[in-house]
């Protein structure tokens, strides 16, 4: 009865619920790697050679389809984060982090560094008698994000200050 259960759910499968014309995981990296200049000409041809494989036949051609590649990345990543600023599940927000560092995007929590106003946001501050502490990122209050080296959402944070007298 098993075996009857498995080839019913395969036979009523839905043929709009299978993705077509994607492109491959490999061709995307290959996209990106070449926009930020990071392949050399054997890497390109590797990654054109693996590109040029996958299961599903690549629509990508030429710069315009790149530009749309970039843009659709970019719209994917705040989508990401716009999702995980309201997700309730720590398991939610980790998975959604894993993803995003699996494309270079990195979650940005600067606790016990010191507070840089170019790259991190003050959100208050707690006092401190410690001459040490003074200065530092006391607590993340919300994550920031980089993409590479391209800061998208600067972490706002509490710093240690001295204790007023």
């Amino acid at each position: 009865m098993g075996a009857w259960l498995r080839k019913k759910a395969v036979e009523e499968e839905n043929p709009d619920d299978v993705p077509t014309n994607q492109i491959s995981a490999v061709s995307i990296a290959a996209i990106i790697a070449e926009a930020d200049g990071e392949t050399s000409p054997s890497e390109g041809t590797e990654a054109a050679e693996a590109a040029s494989k996958p299961d599903v036949e690549s629509t990508t051609t030429g710069p315009a389809d790149l530009e749309q590649a970039l843009a659709d990345r970019q719209a994917l990543i705040q989508l990401c984060l716009y999702a995980l600023d309201r997700a309730r599940s720590g398991g939610v927000v980790e998975r959604l982090e894993h993803g995003l560092a699996g494309i270079g995007v990195r979650a940005l929590r600067p606790d016990g560094e010191r507070f840089d106003p170019a790259v991190h946001e003050a959100g208050g501050a707690v006092a401190t008698e410690d001459p040490a502490l003074e200065g530092l990122v006391a607590e993340t209050e919300v994550v920031g994000f980089a993409d590479h080296d391209r800061v998208l959402r600067a972490p706002i944070v509490i710093v240690y200050a001295k204790k007023a007298q």
